[in-house]
């Protein structure tokens, strides 16, 4: 037991010399305010292991614009389909109201979106926005992953379906095949619901119930 605690406590003592004295120096010369804000910004998403959760307070610089440009979408840029007009807030809105975790890869395998519903099954930041899609997965599924957007693009299959246990939870993962009107495979679609209290219904409810 020494031994094994030994051996843990100079590895990670290892890696802080290293951030210490060589990542952050380093990081400091290239890094802006900005990129510095989003990094804490986005670890908030997954959480720490020995300290407690820090707060999102960080002084932001005012000659920054990303806030205008949110802004900007949120005012304008309607989508016009046949079946209607929304705006950019109320697209969001309806996306992050919907009961599931989407994530769209695109022709190339790049990660280009993905949603932010109240209460996400797997925690992602805007940090994977533009990364090959086999670099988001652990090391052991990343074949799965690729064979699947194979089978895709190659047009022999539309879609997956896997199921897992995650702290008790049953949790229900699909992928689906984008293709446009001319049948082109544009990209792939993963969606995860949490389905515990779905396999768990029984007969009918026809009244409302929110006691």
């Amino acid at each position: 037991m020494n031994e094994v605690i030994g051996d843990m406590f100079f590895g990670i003592l290892g890696v802080l010399k290293k951030e210490e004295l060589i990542l952050f120096p380093s990081a400091c010369e290239v890094l802006s305010p900005r990129n510095w804000y989003e990094m804490h910004k986005q670890s908030l998403e997954y959480g720490f292991s020995f300290i407690k959760k820090p707060g999102p307070e960080l002084e932001i610089h005012k000659d920054d614009d990303t806030n205008e440009l949110i802004e900007d979408y949120k005012e304008g840029y309607l989508f016009k389909t046949e079946t209607g007009v929304l705006n950019f807030q109320q697209m969001m809105m309806i996306f992050n109201a919907l009961p599931v975790d989407l994530t769209f890869v695109d022709e190339h395998n790049k990660v280009k979106f993905f949603t932010r519903p109240k209460d996400r099954i797997f925690p992602r930041s805007p940090a994977i926005i533009g990364r090959e899609v086999k670099n988001c997965h652990p090391p052991d599924s990343v074949h799965i992953v690729e064979k699947i957007i194979e089978g895709f693009r190659s047009n022999s299959k539309d879609n997956a379906t896997f199921w897992i246990q995650v702290k008790e939870r049953t949790i229900l993962i699909q992928y689906f095949a984008l293709r446009d009107t001319s049948g082109s495979y544009r990209g792939t679609l993963e969606v995860s619901q949490n389905i515990t209290e779905i396999k768990n219904l029984e007969g009918q409810r026809r009244i409302l119930d929110w006691e």
